[in-house]
């Protein structure tokens, strides 16, 4: 029995050492945990972010300058009326005791003051308005403007008369119900000159031929002759777009002068004057166009040139 039992124990330490052994490595170890952790914390930070997620757009931010039209026919009305009181009188006391009353109608008590004398009362001279020239009306501040103007007079002394021009400038100031008050006396001003600028001129350049200058010279010709007395249905067959209006003149057509011809694709361009007899007036009437064709069955004219193509 002794034996028995020692073999048995020994077949039973033989099986138990002949097992592998295995070191587990489980979900709870505490790397594999802080993954686990950080994984799932990703997932719900990104599902929480595109729920609340706002749209991110691009601003362009465009400053709009809005243009404001100011009514200036009350300041140009209180202007003129105050320039034909304030340079017209007679060379008599009681003209010149009108004048100065009138004047307290336009002037602030201070320039109403400053005025005094200005027409003396033994002043040999007198004047009259014959024109008056607003040139320009601008704002200078909030409720302040600026009128710039040329006044015309017919000076007399004795029974001699000339006529004399002079430019000035005054300040206005309108309330918030639109009364006027001159705030600063007709001071000397420079009056508009010619300008000097010459505008530059279009010339033909080659790019059409011969045979197509002769083609729309012919059309233009045949256009121009009917055009002055044309109605819309007629204008239709020539014209497009609205490229020019029905003019409903008595004029008569004579020539076109120096046309100036530019293509571009399938659009020729054109300079020209026209020149009418309006027989209304008997005078020579030129008008100056500048205009787009296009042929299709016949040549039509598509559009006026605000541009000009070089």
């Amino acid at each position: 029995m002794k034996n028995k039992f020692r073999k048995k124990e020994k077949q039973t330490v033989e099986t138990k050492s002949s097992k592998t052994k295995v070191k587990s490595v489980g979900t709870r170890k505490k790397s594999v945990t802080v993954l686990w952790v950080v994984l799932i914390s990703s997932l719900a930070f990104g599902i929480y972010k595109n729920f609340t997620a706002i749209d991110q757009h691009t601003v362009h931010e465009k400053e709009v300058i809005e243009t404001k039209l100011v009514d200036t026919s009350a300041i140009e009305s209180f202007t003129k009326n105050f320039v034909k009181d304030y340079y017209t009188w007679q060379n008599n006391k009681e003209s010149i005791e009108r004048r100065e009353e009138k004047l307290s109608l336009y002037l602030t008590k201070e320039l109403h003051a400053l005025n005094t004398d200005t027409v003396r009362a033994d002043i040999p001279t007198s004047s009259s308005v014959s024109d008056i020239d607003i040139w320009s009306v601008s704002q200078e501040d909030d409720g302040t403007y600026a009128v710039v103007y040329t006044v015309k007079q017919n000076i007399t002394e004795d029974k001699n008369s000339e006529k004399h021009s002079s430019t000035y400038r005054i300040l206005l100031h309108q309330d918030s119900v639109g009364n006027l008050i001159i705030t600063q006396n007709p001071t000397l001003w420079n009056t508009p000159n010619k300008s000097d600028y010459e505008p530059e001129q279009s010339e033909s350049d080659g790019t059409v031929d011969t045979n197509m200058v002769q083609e729309v010279t012919e059309f233009l010709e045949t256009f121009f002759t009917f055009y002055p007395t044309a109605t819309d249905k007629e204008l239709a067959y020539y014209v497009k777009n609205n490229a020019l209006p029905v003019v409903g003149k008595n004029y008569s057509f004579s020539e076109l002068l120096n046309p100036i011809f530019q293509q571009s694709e399938n659009q020729v361009h054109v300079w020209l004057s026209v020149k009418y007899l309006d027989e209304t007036t008997k005078t020579t009437q030129v008008s100056q166009y500048a205009l787009t064709l296009e042929k299709d069955t016949n040549w039509m004219i598509v559009g006026t040139i605000d541009v000009q193509v070089r």
